[in-house]
């Protein structure tokens, strides 16, 4: 996994991984989330795969869209 760069300081997400048609997130405290874009939707995912790899925004993002804070895949 990829440290997530957080260059606020104020996120809950530690780490993040994707491919082609998902991501992995790492909370700080707690399990990773995955969210897949047949779930979420691509376009939401190519927002997430974006801020991710800005360092931020993801977090924030993931609690302001129901659709995404609730639609991860799994709990690892």
């Amino acid at each position: 996994m990829k440290t997530y760069t957080d260059i606020n300081g104020d996120s809950g997400i530690s780490e993040y991984d994707y491919g082609d048609d998902w991501i992995l997130v790492q909370f700080r405290y707690g399990r990773p989330y995955e969210y897949r874009a047949s779930r979420i939707g691509a376009s939401h995912l190519d927002t997430m795969k974006r801020l991710a790899d800005a360092g931020d925004g993801l977090n924030a993002y993931i609690n302001t869209h129901p659709e995404v804070k609730n639609g991860y895949s799994s709990k690892s």
